[in-house]
């Protein structure tokens, strides 16, 4: 036992000084040899904006970013730290911080095409908290060896990403008097309720899958700067609070057991007598049955952001 533990031992050993003999064979600069694993922290900032059944664009309503309309962009800001191996594959961690939001009376100059979407009304906005694993791939180191070239490696470097996350979202909307209030008590769409068992109270605190593309220019040893657009499926169709059609307004006191000023927001919603731009036109009629939203694809939601990160683990000369 303890021979195989001394052999496995060496053997990493010897992997270990190999691997950090190999990385010294290429001088990052007068001052650092390039060593295999690097580290970088960073922050980022840029804007954030969401892909579900309320507002978009001209129309229907299109498949993903055909129906993005980039006038209802939020503030995004995160931080994140990850490690690199040989400049080629890196896992990091990130949190990001943001707000999303949409609504259908932005489609006002493009009303007549909407079939309705614009007379249903309907708004909401979130704030969203995400934790993130991510791995990028840098296709530019990936597959040439600069060690062995006669050419200094790029300071620029396109890359993938691909990774998991953990995120959770709260849609509120503003009721008559102004304030804002949570939507996912109200029970919109019947969550919960006996006559419509099939549809239950949806989750505040989802899984996400970023994927995306990014660009990093390495500005000196010690510094990075990024640009990233990252897009992330969810497990939800509830980011904006709507998914399917609309519900018998009575069950809201009858089976939500909603009461006072809950069972008025509730009311005021499925009505929309807030502010009723036009009345209930076209396939989105505000009558039990009637079409709310498309439940046939999860919401979404992507940042575009710069980043400026320190890196750190490299070998003084």
């Amino acid at each position: 036992m303890k021979k195989s533990v001394l052999i496995i031992f060496g053997l990493l050993a010897l992997v270990f000084f190999a691997n950090k003999a190999n990385a010294q064979y290429y001088f990052y600069n007068d001052s650092y040899y390039e060593t295999p694993l690097t580290f970088e922290l960073g922050v980022s900032n840029g804007i954030m904006n969401c892909l579900t059944d309320v507002g978009g664009r001209a129309g229907l309503g299109k498949p993903f970013l055909k129906d993005l309309n980039m006038g209802v962009s939020q503030y995004n800001a995160g931080v994140y730290f990850s490690a690199t191996f040989k400049d080629a594959v890196a896992l990091r961690v990130e949190g990001t911080w943001g707000n999303i939001k949409a609504y259908d009376s932005i489609l006002n100059n493009v009303q007549s095409s909407t079939n309705g979407r614009y007379e249903r009304n309907l708004n909401f906005q979130s704030k969203i908290s995400e934790i993130s694993l991510i791995t990028e791939f840098h296709p530019l180191y990936m597959f040439v060896n600069w060690e062995y070239r006669d050419q200094d490696p790029p300071r620029f470097s396109p890359y993938f990403i691909a990774g998991v996350g953990f995120f959770t979202f709260n849609p509120q909307t503003k009721n008559r008097d102004g304030k804002l209030v949570d939507l996912q008590p109200l029970s919109t769409e019947g969550q919960g309720f006996r006559s419509y068992p099939d549809r239950l109270p949806y989750k505040l605190s989802q899984i996400n899958y970023p994927l995306g593309l990014g660009f990093r220019y390495e500005l000196s040893d010690a510094f990075n700067i990024r640009a990233e657009v990252i897009h992330r499926t969810t497990t939800t169709d509830y980011l904006d609070d709507i998914s399917t059609r609309y519900i018998d307004p009575t069950l809201f006191a009858s089976e939500g057991g909603l009461t006072g000023n809950q069972l008025r927001d509730a009311l005021d919603l499925y009505m929309n007598n807030r502010h009723n731009p036009g009345g209930s036109t076209g396939e989105f009629r505000k009558t039990s049955g009637g079409i709310r939203g498309n439940p046939r694809d999860n919401d979404a939601y992507f940042t575009f952001n710069f980043k400026i990160g320190y890196v750190f683990g490299r070998q003084a000369r």
